[in-house]
């Protein structure tokens, strides 16, 4: 290969890399300036006022209704309680306690995500004792999406232990008339056994910085290429006195 074809193809592939490099770059800053509106999005839901079960049962559609403040009067139903296996708070594995709660004078249920709970990991199989008042009662919290999945590796799960809840699924095996959406209880609790049930729930994390994070890697990368070009095939090529051979 001559030294001109040479210096031709390493031309042409620095700039397609610095290119490449540089287009990713842009895309991840275009992702994060997305995630950024989504977050103020967010935080817009957040100030607007509570809602209550009028907005829940009327024609409002539920992506306008997630991460609203909410306050909801209704009868607990603990025998449909589930606890989901293998959640953390804190660092610490245990519970997610779901219980759904029937809307006053209404036969719409909606699931409450009522907080967190250590397990007995001596006795895998024994359930915390969670308060759940009888009558009529008061609920605040913020609107979400269903409870979050975890991988499972069985497709369907009966009893009060599970690994995930599918709203659909858990609507067919119950009966009950379920809202799309869930409940993020909000507030201090405390379970009948003294145990708290944690709700420090976690903001919405949009993943911002992963995406500034990645455009730095790409625009250094991007850097990089032409930095190594410049040096290697213009400044020694053309700059630079050859080494003299002894």
């Amino acid at each position: 290969m001559s030294p001109k074809t040479r210096f031709g193809l390493l031309t042409v592939a620095a700039l397609l890399g610095v290119a490449l490099t540089f287009s990713l770059g842009r895309w991840q800053l275009s992702r994060a300036a997305q995630k950024e509106a989504l977050h103020a999005a967010i935080e817009s839901q957040h100030l607007r006022p509570p809602i209550g079960p009028a907005d829940l049962l009327g024609t409002t559609p539920p992506d306008d209704l997630v991460h609203r403040q909410v306050r909801l009067q209704g009868r607990w139903l603990p025998q449909r309680t589930v606890f989901l296996d293998n959640r953390q708070m804190h660092g610490q594995t245990g519970f997610f306690v779901v219980t759904p709660l029937q809307l006053a004078d209404s036969q719409s249920v909606i699931l409450v995500q009522r907080g967190w709970v250590a397990r007995n990991f001596l006795d895998r199989t024994q359930l915390p004792k969670v308060e759940s008042p009888a009558g009529l009662v008061e609920v605040q919290g913020r609107m979400a999406p269903p409870p979050s999945k975890l991988y499972a590796f069985q497709a369907a799960e009966q009893g009060p232990i599970r690994q995930n809840l599918d709203l659909a699924a858990f609507a067919a095996e119950t009966g009950l008339a379920l809202l799309p959406l869930s409940v993020l209880q909000t507030g201090p609790a405390v379970s009948a056994s003294g145990n708290p049930l944690q709700r420090d729930w976690p903001p919405a994390n949009t993943g911002v910085e992963k995406h500034y994070g990645y455009a730095f890697q790409w625009f250094g990368l991007s850097a990089l290429i032409a930095i190594l070009y410049v040096w290697f095939q213009i400044v020694r090529r053309f700059f630079l006195p050859p080494k003299r051979q002894s």
